[in-house]
């Protein structure tokens, strides 16, 4: 089987709102088998809208569309969908009741409108939306299958996941179009650029067949996803694993995790095991890095406190930064970076410091000093380290960067 997504709404043509649904559903697609050619994104126009249909169905098996289902006047898909496949919109008592419990639960009168959310194609399955009053719709159609699902991702995903995932797992049994597992792992990798990556897996990533690894270079950050596809999962896994085995002998110092790991979830894991504690002070990232570490489940047995340390005065009171320092070497220097690490390493009794400093831009650039020179330090141990870094890109790009090399090098201590 073949499917086509569309995603529905005029706002995600404005860039209004990130298109995320589209990337799920290809995962979930792609989770069992399902190959999936088009990606369309079209606006609420009745006669676009039919065009983009009709054409999903011409060249594929199953369409999938998001969006377009809700009360007001410009949620046109239930209408256009039962127009391409010639069906009446008929009133279904259980969508009904279905939105007037809803209601009933908000102690809130139903909106006339919301009503028309219950008129679904003739013969069409409805969806159970958990989180919403617009119900998704199956509709089996010529042999081709449209389904339906609301435009919020907190809607439409469980539903995927719920409905439509097991339905579309039996019509592949049912028709012996089984078609092929596809399995993916994620390799991510931070302190080697993209170029650097790519010269040691370039044989990796000329892999043609059942398993293939493409690179991606993200914010401070690279990631090696491998693909297997085949028959079934124990042989598409075994293929990853055995190209995994490679990458993870050429790159090892390198990795941090797989898959949907955080870098800070790797640190907080290793001062865990460890049983070591830290605490930040931060002036250029504006308190991301605690940011990033708290938001890791856990991170509260490890992560002591937090100092946004933005101002000279801050650096001096709160940190213990000697003000002939700041006079001589500026705020941006090495020599703040590692009093500040040592300030909040004493101030707050941790066994790690980190103390950070930099100009994330757009103003700020001096001659000597240019917009993303930033200096991270650790105090740990018995020592103090310290590295400048030059970053390009916009302020938050630049603020992102500093703290994904600022965890990298507690990473690579604590290794």
């Amino acid at each position: 089987m073949r499917a086509e997504i569309i995603c529905i709404g005029t706002e995600l043509l404005l860039g209004d709102i990130v298109n995320t649904n589209a990337s799920f559903i290809a995962k979930s697609l792609a989770g069992i088998g399902i190959d999936h050619y088009f990606q369309t994104t079209v606006g609420d126009n009745p006669a676009r809208l039919t065009d983009t249909i009709t054409n999903g169905l011409n060249r594929s098996d199953i369409v999938i569309t998001t969006g377009g289902l809700g009360p007001t006047v410009d949620d046109i898909t239930t209408e256009i969908i039962a127009k391409v496949v010639s069906k009446k919109l008929v009133l279904e008592k259980d969508v009904l009741k279905d939105i007037s419990d809803l209601f009933r639960k908000m102690n809130k009168k139903i909106p006339k409108d919301t009503l028309r959310q219950a008129l679904i194609p003739e013969g069409a399955k409805w969806l159970k939306n958990p989180y919403g009053t617009a119900p998704g719709l199956i509709v089996e159609y010529n042999s081709k299958i449209i389904i339906a699902l609301p435009g919020p991702p907190r809607e439409m995903q469980p539903m995927m996941e719920k409905y439509v995932i097991p339905y579309l797992k039996y019509r592949g049994q049912i028709t012996e179009d089984r078609g092929q597992i596809i399995k993916t792992r994620s390799i991510k990798l931070v302190g080697l650029a993209e170029a650097s990556v790519n010269a040691k897996v370039k044989d990796l990533l000329n892999l043609s067949g059942a398993v293939t690894v493409g690179i991606y270079a993200k914010q401070g950050e690279v990631e090696l996803k491998i693909m297997a596809k085949a028959q079934d999962e124990i042989i598409a896994v075994a293929g990853i694993k055995k190209v995994e085995k490679i990458i993870r002998k050429k790159l090892k110092p390198y990795i941090y995790g797989v898959d949907k790991e955080t870098l800070a979830d790797n640190v907080v894991a290793a001062l865990i095991k460890r049983k070591k504690t830290i605490a930040v002070a931060e002036s250029c990232t504006g308190g991301l890095i605690s940011s990033f570490i708290t938001n890791v489940p856990g991170s509260s047995k490890v992560f002591m406190e937090g100092i946004i340390s933005y101002s000279n005065e801050s650096k001096v009171k709160d940190l213990g930064v000697k003000a002939e320092s700041l006079k001589k070497y500026g705020a941006v220097s090495s020599r703040a970076a590692r009093e500040m690490a040592s300030g909040i390493r004493k101030k707050a009794d941790v066994d790690i410091g980190i103390g950070v400093t930099g100009i994330a831009g757009p103003t700020g650039a001096t001659k000597e000093k240019q917009i993303g020179l930033v200096f991270i330090a650790l105090s740990i141990g018995k020592k103090i380290i310290c590295r400048q870094f030059n970053f390009l890109g916009s302020r938050m790009e630049i603020k992102h960067q500093t703290a994904q090399a600022a965890l990298d090098m507690v990473r690579c201590e604590l290794s």
